[in-house]
C-alpha cells in the first residue's frame, strides 16, 4: 500500500474556536528573528559568507571569504536595528526567534529581550541551509543550540524554529521534547502532530505577513506596502473572528530589515491599528502553546488510511452493499491524512467503484435490496438498510404504499436489471415515489450511471455515521 505522508486537510471547513482569552477574536503574535552574528561567515566555520536576506540584490556566496558588505549589513541590524525595535514593541509581548550563536555574540541585547519580558526561543545553532544536512549533524546542531542556548539565557528555549529547514527538520526536533515547533507554514492555528510516540504541538509561522519580503524578488518595495499588506492580513482574520472562526496572526521582523528608519514606521502604523480593535490578543508562542494545549489537548484517534488491511476492510467493507471488495481496494490506493475525513474516504471508496469493470459495479447495485421489498418485510436486510429504510418510514407503510412500491420495482427491474437504488436518507415517501416516476423515463445507460451515483451517495451516509 501507499500512504501519503502530507497533511492536505487540516481542521477542514470548520476551524475549532480557539476560546482565545477574553473571548478575543484574534490572537496576533510578533516574532523578532535575531540572526545577526550566526549567519554565514568563514569566522564561525562555514565555507562562505552569507547570501540570504540582505540589502544586496542578487548576493552571492564567497566560498572562503569574507564578505564587507555582508557583515557590516548584518551588524546594522545588531547595532541600531534591534535597539529600533525594542524601542517600539519593549511593552508588548514578543517571541525571539534567537539564533544560538547569535545570541551568544549579543549579551545586550539578549538581556534586553528579557528585561522586555520576551519569549527567547530557539532558532538552532547557526542562521544556514540544513537541506542537504545529514539528519546525524542537524541532530547534533539542534542539541547544541539546546545547551548553548540555555548558557546564554540562563533557560531551556521552550520552542523551535530552524527556518532553513530540511525535511527532518520536524521530527529531529521533536526528539528534543519542545513545547511548540514553528517550522510550518500549513494553517493560521495551532495544530498536533503525531511524532512516533510524541504528540508534538506545532504553532505556525509565516513567510507572507514578513519583513523578509523586502529582500525577495517581488516583495515590498516600500514601507506603505509593508502596512497595507499587515493590515489586510489582520482584516481579514479579524472579520473571521468576529464570524465565529477566530485564528491567529504571525507577523515575522528581522533587526537588520524592518529595523532601517525607512522601515520602522511602518511598523509603527500596524500596530497602532492592531490597537485600535478591540478583543485582540497579544501573546507570545509560548502563551499559544499554553492555551492550546489547555484547551485543545491532543487525542489519538485511528485513522483509516493507517489501518491495516484486514481492520480497514472490517470496518469499511459494509459500506458498499455486500461488496467487501470495494474498501479491499481502496486500501490499496496511495491514502493519506485527507482521506481520514468521512468525506475523503468516501472519495477513495468511490474511486475504487468507479474504476471496477462493469460487471463488477453492476454486482454492487444488484447487491442492494428493493425498497420495501420482500427482503424488509422478512427482516433480512443489513443493518444499514433497515436504518435507512425507517428513517424514510419505509418501515411503517399502509397496504397501499406497500402495493405501489412493490408495482413500481417490478417495473423499475424489469426494465433496468438491478433494483432501484436511491439515498433515502435524503428522501421521503413521497419524494422517492416522484423519483421512481422519473427515473423509469431514462436508458439504461443513463440510469446505471444514476444509480451508481446514488450507491455512492448512500456510502457517504453511512460513513458520516459511521465515523
Amino acid at each position: 500500500m501507499t500512504r501519503y505522508p502530507r497533511d492536505m486537510i487540516g481542521y477542514g471547513a470548520q476551524t475549532p474556536d480557539p476560546k482565545w482569552p477574553g473571548g478575543a477574536k484574534i490572537a496576533v503574535q510578533i516574532v523578532v528573528n535575531y540572526e545577526e552574528g550566526g549567519e554565514n561567515n568563514i569566522l564561525h566555520g562555514d565555507a562562505a559568507s552569507e547570501a540570504f536576506l540582505s540589502e544586496i540584490v542578487g548576493a552571492a556566496a564567497w566560498p572562503g571569504q569574507r564578505h564587507w558588505n555582508m557583515e557590516t549589513i548584518y551588524e546594522y541590524g545588531a547595532r541600531a536595528g534591534f535597539w529600533r525595535l525594542h524601542r517600539l514593541l519593549h511593552d508588548l509581548p514578543v517571541t525571539i526567534f534567537g539564533v544560538a550563536t547569535a545570541l551568544a555574540r549579543s549579551p545586550d541585547q539578549m538581556a534586553a529581550m528579557q528585561d522586555a519580558g520576551w519569549e527567547i526561543a530557539s532558532h538552532g545553532l547557526k542562521w544556514i541551509e540544513y537541506k542537504a544536512a545529514h539528519e546525524d549533524t542537524e541532530r547534533a546542531h539542534i542539541q547544541r543550540a539546546i545547551r548553548l542556548h540555555a548558557e546564554v539565557t540562563g533557560e531551556r528555549p521552550r520552542g523551535f524554529y530552524q527556518g532553513r529547514a530540511s525535511i527532518n527538520t520536524i521530527r529531529l526536533a521533536a526528539e528534543e521534547c519542545f513545547d511548540y515547533l514553528a517550522d510550518s507554514y500549513a494553517d493560521d492555528l495551532p495544530y498536533w502532530m503525531e511524532i512516533g510516540d510524541r504528540d508534538q504541538l506545532i504553532v505556525p509561522y509565516t513567510l507572507d505577513a514578513n519583513d523578509m519580503r523586502f529582500a525577495t524578488p517581488q516583495g515590498f518595495n516600500a514601507g506603505d506596502q509593508f502596512f497595507d499588506y499587515l493590515r489586510a492580513s489582520f482584516d481579514a482574520l479579524y472579520r473571521e473572528g468576529l464570524e465565529g472562526q477566530a485564528k491567529m496572526m504571525s507577523v515575522g521582523l528581522h533587526c537588520r530589515l524592518v529595523g532601517r528608519p525607512g522601515r520602522i514606521e511602518a511598523l509603527r502604523r500596524f500596530v497602532e491599528y492592531v490597537r485600535g480593535h478591540d478583543a485582540v490578543w497579544f501573546a507570545t508562542r509560548a502563551q499559544i502553546a499554553d492555551h492550546w494545549r489547555q484547551h485543545h489537548p491532543h487525542v489519538r484517534r485511528d485513522r483509516p488510511s493507517q489501518l491495516a488491511k484486514s481492520a480497514f476492510v472490517e470496518r469499511f467493507g459494509s459500506v458498499y452493499e455486500h461488496s467487501p471488495w470495494v474498501a479491499e481496494r481502496a486500501h490499496g490506493m496511495e491514502l493519506g491524512a485527507a482521506h481520514d475525513t468521512p468525506g475523503g474516504l468516501a472519495n477513495a471508496l468511490a474511486r475504487a467503484f468507479r474504476s471496477a469493470a462493469t460487471e463488477d459495479r453492476l454486482k454492487v447495485l444488484r447487491a442492494h435490496p428493493d425498497l420495501a421489498g420482500k427482503l424488509a418485510a422478512a427482516k433480512r436486510l443489513t443493518v444499514d438498510s433497515t436504518s435507512e429504510q425507517a428513517a424514510a418510514g419505509l418501515d411503517a407503510l399502509t397496504d397501499i404504499e406497500r402495493d405501489t412500491f412493490h408495482k413500481a420495482n417490478a417495473a423499475y427491474v424489469a426494465k433496468f436489471g438491478f433494483p432501484f437504488i436511491i439515498a433515502v436518507r435524503d428522501h421521503t415517501k413521497d419524494s422517492i415515489l416522484r423519483a421512481f416516476e422519473q427515473r423509469l423515463q431514462n436508458t439504461v445507460e443513463q440510469e446505471f450511471a444514476t444509480a451508481s451515483g446514488q450507491v455512492e451517495r448512500i456510502a457517504e451516509l453511512r460513513l458520516r455515521a459511521l465515523m
